[in-house]
């Protein structure tokens, strides 16, 4: 009976020492979590053409939708249309560039 008590503070001290990084984990995870999905809300994507950068936000959004709905085409992901059609809508985006701003300056 006294040698199952011999282990008994080993058990102890490993579940003692393991207790901590247990828990940590899960804590880990949720700020990984919380991290992705503010990545995922601000994107940003570089203009080639135009050498510039572009925030990708509720109003970048708002404006894409604004070009494809002109285009009579469906929603999809900017990140998922091709190149050519994402260069496509940076030229416009330029071009328009100006009169949305000053939509906005009026709102």
């Amino acid at each position: 009976m006294h040698r199952g008590y011999k282990y008994l503070g080993t058990i102890m001290l490993a579940g003692a020492l393991a207790s901590p990084l247990a828990s940590a984990k899960p804590v880990l995870a949720v700020q990984d979590h919380e991290e992705h999905d503010r990545d995922r809300d601000q994107h940003r994507y570089y203009d080639s053409e135009h050498r510039d950068y572009h925030n990708w936000d509720d109003r970048e959004d708002r404006v894409y939708r604004k070009w494809l709905e002109e285009r009579h085409e469906a929603y999809r992901e900017f990140n998922r249309l091709k190149r050519r059609q994402q260069q496509e809508y940076w030229n416009w985006r330029h071009q328009h560039e100006e009169h949305e701003e000053h939509e906005h300056d009026h709102n």
